[in-house]
């Protein structure tokens, strides 16, 4: 047996991990500004789920999901992302009457079996936000901005919005045609996957990664009905007033077919040329389709792994313990415990190493954890009642401290 992570798995370890928990965190306070409820969905779903939603002729479906037979016969699949198996949720338990608007994220891995490269893994977290029963452009520069607002306030750098419509399905019927004549004169320069697939989905080949940079400047352009047109006016309209600088693209399509109208993302001059940190766009009629009810929606997914690679150098904050109470005698071992208990009970992060072993040994080992503060009790200390209060990382004297006052005297110097 190898131990070793699976190519494309890997361990989350400190720093890296405390990093994603304060991104998990900071995107939390973000959804509850804004009104957002949490909703955990399962991580695997009938298979037939994904394929309904995504599209079968999707990079997802036909080459990167992780879908197998269970013990029961059934076919299903490993999340690769997380729209569908929310909206099976919306509907399934009646999201949609409880009388508050339905507005969820959700935090958690997905899956998917394509080649690993910088920021992607075939296993990768993901927040995405939904925002269900709302068809008004406020709720498209809602999302957008919120987007915007939790990497501000990440301090995330050099974003952009690359915005654009994908009109209706009466829109995309009229363009179909146009599109489908215009990639069949080509079919001879086009990939092969995309050969095999314009007859069912000539749109893909616009997201296509081999085909997509030459048929954007090339391929005929989406002309939008008028009220997909007044949507996106009033969108950018609303995007203005809340401050968000975006970029009318049309050559941007996203690579599901679910997505109609507003489809966006953001992107970072920091990533290189996989420089998409995250997007999403409108998916008007998906409820309807998997047996719902009409209900419009529009929401996003954002890659925690790739945001990460975008903080990693910035400053982040101290993770290590304030304290480190040390046993300097074995008798002392109880009463260090107790000091222990009483720092954290008072809000003071403490640590300890074993109390058996030496003093010398237990001091490299505070040394090691970057606390500020050393409590040391020894035989001296528990004839009198107190600590030995030793600074680690500024020079000082050490002090006695009775034990009663050590939590209030180290949140004091803490604050100093």
């Amino acid at each position: 047996m190898s131990a070793r992570s699976l190519r494309g798995f890997r361990d989350l370890l400190p720093p890296e991990s405390e990093l994603f928990a304060r991104i998990e965190a900071r995107a939390r306070e973000v959804f509850s500004l804004y009104g957002y409820q949490e909703l955990r969905i399962p991580t695997i779903e009938m298979k037939e789920l994904f394929v309904k939603s995504t599209g079968d002729t999707t990079d997802i479906v036909e080459k990167e999901m992780y879908a197998f037979t269970d013990g029961g016969g059934r076919e299903v699949a490993v999340r690769p992302e997380g729209t569908p198996g929310m909206v099976r949720a919306y509907i399934e338990h009646n999201l949609g009457q409880t009388g508050r608007n339905s507005k969820f994220f959700y935090i958690g891995s997905m899956f998917r079996a394509e080649r690993p490269q910088a920021g992607r893994y075939r296993e990768f977290e993901q927040i995405d936000a939904e925002y269900i029963g709302n068809p008004a452009p406020a709720a498209d520069a809602e999302t957008i901005s919120m987007l915007l607002d939790l990497l501000g306030r990440l301090g995330v750098e050099g974003c952009s919005v690359e915005l654009n419509s994908l009109g209706c399905a009466e829109c995309r019927r009229n363009y179909r045609t146009t599109l489908l004549d215009y990639l069949r004169a080509r079919r001879e320069r086009l990939c092969e996957p995309c050969q095999g697939r314009i007859e069912r989905n000539p749109l893909r080949a616009l997201d296509c990664k081999t085909d997509g940079p030459w048929l954007s400047g090339e391929a005929p352009k989406l002309q939008l009905c008028p009220d997909c047109a007044a949507h996106f006016a009033d969108t950018q309209r609303l995007l203005g007033l809340a401050g968000v600088p975006y970029n009318v693209n049309p050559n941007l399509v996203r690579g599901l077919d679910y997505y109609s109208r507003t489809v966006f993302e953001v992107r970072s001059t920091l990533l290189g040329s996989q420089d998409a940190v995250a997007g999403g766009g409108r998916y008007d009629d998906l409820v309807k389709s998997m047996g719902g009810p009409a209900a419009p929606a529009i929401g996003w997914g954002m890659g925690v792994d790739r945001l990460a690679m975008l903080l990693k150098d910035k400053p982040q904050p101290d993770t290590a313990p304030k304290t480190f109470v040390i046993a300097a005698a074995k008798e002392a071992g109880d009463r260090a415990f107790e000091l222990l208990a009483a720092l954290r009970a008072a809000g003071v992060s403490a640590d300890f190493s074993n109390f058996a072993l030496s003093l010398r040994s237990q001091m490299r080992s505070a040394d090691k954890s970057g606390a500020a503060y050393a409590l040391i009790v020894g035989e001296d200390e528990l004839k009198a009642g107190t600590a030995a209060l030793k600074p680690l990382k500024a020079p000082g004297e050490q002090t006695a401290v009775p034990f009663a006052e050590a939590p209030a005297r180290v949140k004091q110097l803490l604050g100093a």
